[in-house]
């Protein structure tokens, strides 16, 4: 569908979501879909999926920077150090979310990422086990195809997961929005000019799992 793909200013083919902020083109061009090994990175992303809960993803990237700033650039050992105090910081900090259970999730969520870091050697050889098997990935990616994938049997299995070793805000819908943005599934538009380089930055990424194997 025509729809799917939007040609930019630039002659620049993106996804159709892409093209409505400068915002979301940077985002799409830049991160959206490109694996990454940078646990700093991952946990970042899975803070800031929670965070959008109820929420724009635009609302979030307009306020990333002050996230960044307010939890100590998505330091997990730093942020696992949180308290009470901080807490109350954040809740008066308008330049973020200003929810207590979002906030509250992200200092717990922090202290399970050192458990999975612990375990497992990196929190990137975790998510990638929940990469979808090819099989089960639409012979033909449209955008009717993505709306029925909002939640998959393995965004499930990772939330599930999650939860069961103590993480919040961690729901099935977020992981799979997480597994986009992180590259587990490449789910740029055919004819997307991103595609392909995503695509190639999958087959060139390695993780290593010698710790849950």
């Amino acid at each position: 569908m025509a729809e799917e793909i939007v040609v930019g200013p630039d002659g620049s083919a993106r996804c159709w979501w892409a093209s409505t902020t400068e915002s979301y083109s940077l985002y799409h061009d830049e991160e959206w879909g490109r694996p990454t090994k940078d646990d700093r990175w991952i946990f970042e992303k899975l803070c800031l999926e929670g965070f959008q809960a109820g929420l724009s993803w635009l609302t979030i990237l307009k306020k990333r920077e002050n996230f960044r700033k307010a939890f100590a650039n998505f330091h997990i050992d730093v942020i696992a150090r949180f308290d009470s105090r901080n807490v109350d910081q954040l809740l008066g900090d308008a330049g973020i979310v200003r929810h207590r259970g979002k906030i509250e999730s992200t200092i717990n969520n922090a202290k399970r990422a050192q458990e999975l870091r612990a375990e497992f050697g990196s929190l990137a050889a975790f998510v990638c086990q929940f990469e979808p098997p090819p099989k089960s990935r639409p012979k033909r990616l449209d955008r009717s195809a993505l709306l029925e994938m909002a939640v998959t049997p393995e965004s499930t299995a990772m939330s599930k997961e999650l939860k069961r070793r103590g993480w919040s805000f961690v729901g099935p819908t977020t992981m799979y929005a997480f597994m986009q943005a992180a590259g587990i599934v490449n789910d740029h538009m055919p004819g997307c000019a991103v595609r392909e380089q995503c695509e190639a930055a999958r087959k060139d990424f390695e993780v290593s799992f010698a710790r849950c194997c």
